[in-house]
């Protein structure tokens, strides 16, 4: 599950980037970055375990 939360956190963080440099899609683009940025931190903090 782990592995899991890490790959759509980074999927997200790939698809923000694009968002910024290749669409203008507004605040949409900044929810997929906030969203990745909590799926990081959970994953680090259930590894810390």
């Amino acid at each position: 599950m782990g592995n899991l939360l890490y790959l759509i956190a980074v999927i997200l963080i790939i698809g923000w980037l694009l968002g910024v440099f290749v669409y203008s899609a507004g605040s949409l683009i900044h929810v997929l970055l906030v969203i990745a940025i909590i799926a990081i931190i959970l994953q680090i903090i259930r590894s810390s375990r």
